[in-house]
């Protein structure tokens, strides 16, 4: 029998087969959980639903459509862009500006937040975005996961007037939904809204997200620490003597070192497997360098509804005050417990200086 006839006699069974909930029907479900349910927020997080489904098809023919590689031009950070970069951006901007929900969006890629006017009644819009379009783009060229980060808040000036830094610059805390898209060996869109963490995997052949992973929870504990063990030289004196830890052979430990180089791929393993991620102040960067707004406070929202822990080392992450849009701040997050354990190392090291 030939490989085409046994692969068409194959029963093949879809998600939509197995009954799961799809991502809309959960919304739908959901909306009285909003602490604002007037449909608002649904249609907003549809536009972010279908604009991740244009940037996975763009991700996943990048290598034969002349979309890898470097744009020529840097963003905000002074970070080379890539064009996915550029094309992600211009894709969410275009999505939820369509909906008449958001008055305001502010990227990583951009210098300045984005005034929503798309339709008559835009200026009445409750809600502002912060997103990172396309997180760790400099894997793509090497076919490695990448990923969106979207956070969500409801404006602080009065609807009907022009949308101000104000609206971008609250604490973490503030945040109504946040979220991630990762797009790896399948695509998933993980949420919160401030009731549980909840994962959904595209089906592609359909073009629909299936609820594969509900009520997602990370481990109190894990075997995996995340971190560019490359830039030890550099890392403060608490962070060297958490990696020590991690590599002594007593109880539970050696850790292992997983590392990919993109948060939103380096989280989601360690929300799923347990683990703790870092990304600390270095000597050339004393602040981190991840951003508060597009990177750290939807992560730690995530984090906190899934059971897990989120801190600059010291602090709380959903309670820094920002106090400009491309602020960057050091980062620890995951597993409760070994985020505390870190915190320690970090503590000790302070009472010593």
């Amino acid at each position: 029998m030939e490989f085409s006839e046994i692969w068409e006699n194959k029963s093949i069974t879809t998600m939509s087969d197995q009954n799961f909930q799809t991502l809309g029907e959960f919304i739908i479900d959901k909306q009285e959980d909003f602490l604002y349910s007037t449909g608002e927020l649904s249609r907003l997080l549809s536009a972010i639903r279908l604009a991740s489904k244009v940037v996975n098809r763009e991700v996943n023919k990048a290598g034969i459509a002349n979309i890898i590689g470097k744009a020529g031009n840097e963003n905000i950070q002074g970070e080379e862009q890539q064009k996915l970069d550029v094309l992600a951006n211009e894709i969410f901007i275009e999505s939820l500006s369509q909906r008449e929900v958001v008055c305001g969006i502010a990227s990583e890629e951009s210098d300045d937040f984005i005034e929503i006017k798309s339709g008559p009644n835009a200026h009445l819009s409750k809600y502002v975005v912060l997103i990172d379009p396309l997180d760790g783009s400099s894997n793509i060229d090497v076919n490695v996961s990448v990923g969106t980060i979207f956070s969500i808040y409801r404006r602080v000036t009065e609807p009907g007037t022009t949308v101000a830094l104000e609206d971008f610059l609250q604490k973490g805390v503030n945040q109504v939904a946040a979220g991630y898209v990762v797009y790896g060996s399948s695509t998933m869109i993980v949420f919160t809204t401030g009731n549980g963490v909840n994962g959904f995997t595209l089906d592609p052949s359909l073009g629909t997200y299936y609820l594969s992973h509900p009520n997602m929870q990370f481990p109190k504990t894990g075997k995996i620490y995340s971190i560019n063990e490359g830039n030890y030289i550099k890392f403060p004196q608490g962070v060297k003597d958490y990696i020590k830890y991690c590599q002594l052979e007593e109880e539970d430990r050696p850790y292992t070192s997983r590392y990919i180089g993109s948060l939103v791929s380096d989280f989601h393993r360690n929300m799923i497997k347990g683990g703790i991620y870092i990304y600390p102040s270095t000597s050339q960067s004393p602040n981190g360098k991840l951003r508060l707004l597009y990177e750290c406070n939807p992560m730690a929202f995530l984090a906190e509804q899934a059971g897990g822990k989120c801190t600059d080392g010291f602090t709380r992450i959903l309670e820094i005050q920002p106090t400009e849009l491309h602020q960057r701040v050091p980062f620890f997050c995951g597993s409760y417990n070994m985020v505390v354990k870190a915190e320690e190392f970090m503590e000790n090291t302070k009472h010593k200086q």
